[in-house]
């Protein structure tokens, strides 16, 4: 879908955009496009495994070609395989759980070998994953808090799926206007990128006021903010960033002409 920029539809909206770096910076010039104000309050961060020992084992087994499959699920991890400075055998294959970690993994210079097509999560990469290559050893470097959706998920294909923790998610205090201004209603809308962004907003900004909408970022976002015990309005049908925010635009712009009628 593409919604037109004309009359700014969400001139006036602070917007809420829970991560930082590149994503947070485009995301942001994405709405303000759109006339919203972005306010950048990164709410998760990434840090070293706790064990970076045993991440060290795995990823040399890899690079000895001890896996038939490697398998990607976040442009952090991408980050992991840069700073260890992998190489991933040819005899490996490598999966990517969605488009933007998949241009990931070919910026680095890694050949992605397979990404479902009609959902990018760690659930759609199991129900695509393709028939002729069931059987084989799997390695699954994610975060520390990562379920066990596709080690689960993997093995009951009958593949042999072993995860290790590539890096720490943890959280990251908001600053007290930022928290005030939720509380207070000025920020408009909250865009809700990941679970680990759903529990953070619960844990530091709940409960959000009425009038404050939550757009998720796909339907299994949605289901880990729900399940944090966030209420959330609006689903982008893809998970990508523009999907998010054309998501908040429609709703903004649905509201208008409710208001004119």
């Amino acid at each position: 879908m593409t919604v037109q920029r004309a009359g700014k539809p969400l001139d006036g909206w602070r917007v809420l955009v829970p991560r930082g770096g590149k994503w947070g910076d485009s995301v942001a010039a994405t709405l303000r496009s759109y006339g919203a104000v972005p306010v950048i309050a990164p709410m998760i961060n990434f840090a070293s495994a706790e064990n970076p020992r045993t991440l060290s084992d795995s990823l040399k087994r890899l690079e000895r070609g001890d896996f038939d499959w490697l398998v990607i699920t976040s442009a952090t991890t991408v980050d992991v395989l840069m700073s260890q400075q992998v190489t991933v055998p040819s005899t490996t294959r490598i999966a990517a759980v969605g488009e933007t970690t998949s241009a990931a993994l070919a910026l680095a210079g890694y050949q992605v070998d397979f990404v479902p097509e009609s959902d990018n999560s760690a659930r759609g990469l199991v129900k695509e994953w393709p028939a002729s290559a069931i059987g084989g050893r799997v390695l699954i470097p994610q975060s520390d808090i990562a379920e066990p959706t596709l080690v689960a998920g993997l093995t009951a294909l009958g593949l042999e799926a072993e995860f290790v923790a590539a890096y720490r998610t943890v959280g990251v205090p908001v600053s007290e206007h930022v928290a005030a201004d939720v509380a207070s209603g000025r920020i408009r809308a909250v865009l809700i990128t990941s679970g680990s962004v759903a529990r953070q907003v619960q844990a530091q900004l709940a409960p959000l006021p009425d009038d404050t909408i939550v757009a998720a970022i796909g339907p299994r976002t949605a289901f880990d903010a729900r399940a944090a015990g966030i209420t959330v309005h609006l689903i982008a049908e893809s998970r990508s960033a523009l999907s998010l925010v054309e998501t908040l635009v429609e709703h903004a712009l649905a509201e208008r002409t409710a208001t004119h009628e």
